[in-house]
């Protein structure tokens, strides 16, 4: 069972949109898929209730109540969907679930600052520094040919952890959802600019890379 977590303490910064888009794609390639949120807003789950049936399902898991105490055993993948302001101990619990896990950061200069400091407090963790979870950073809702992405991207190269891909701003991340669907369920003449952008973050997650070490 694999366990994938999209996490940061900042809020607002795309965690949500990250994690359906992973259990949508996982459950889309044929995997048993549960979808974790942690998160008491609950728009992971409130996207789940917007799916259509006929589509590959998602276990929805309502970790904000339970954590994973009712979470079924036999899944492939399960995608959790972590809160914002998340530090200290419950950031260690957190971090205890994961064997990836994967930062969105903004193209702003508090998300930048914000983000470093996120990332040197993950390496803290213990299942972090000895290699029981991996981490990575995406690049999240930006505009390319601009001079914060610019910052944005260069601030992510240096951070000592992968950096894997860079997201765009998209309507299509808000069409999807309000449908309950993923990025990759949308037809490809309208999707497939992110698509391409989403193959590197797939890559990285299918890659040993990405994995816990043995």
């Amino acid at each position: 069972m694999r366990h994938i977590m999209v996490l940061n303490a900042k809020g607002g910064c795309g965690k949500s949109t990250l994690s359906t888009n992973l259990a949508s794609y996982y459950a889309s390639e044929g995997y048993k898929v549960a979808l974790v949120d942690y998160d008491p807003q609950g728009s992971s789950i409130d996207w789940l209730k917007r799916r259509p049936e006929h589509l590959a399902p998602i276990t929805a898991v309502e970790g904000y109540l339970y954590g994973l105490r009712y979470m079924p055993r036999n899944m492939d993948f399960v995608i959790l969907d972590a809160p914002a302001r998340s530090h200290g101990p419950e950031l260690t619990d957190l971090v205890n679930h994961a064997d990836t896990i994967i930062v969105p950061v903004l193209p702003s200069s508090i998300d930048m600052q914000a983000a470093g400091k996120f990332i040197g407090e993950l390496k803290a963790r213990g299942r972090v520094a000895g290699r029981g979870a991996k981490v990575a950073v995406v690049a999240n809702r930006v505009h390319e040919n601009t001079l914060i992405f610019d910052e944005l991207n260069e601030y992510l190269g240096k951070l000592r952890v992968p950096y894997v891909t860079a997201l765009r701003e998209a309507q299509n991340y808000i069409r999807a959802y309000t449908r309950g669907l993923g990025i990759y369920e949308l037809p490809e003449y309208l999707a497939w600019p992110d698509w391409e952008q989403w193959d590197p973050l797939i890559e990285y997650l299918e890659s040993r890379r990405s994995r816990p070490a043995a």
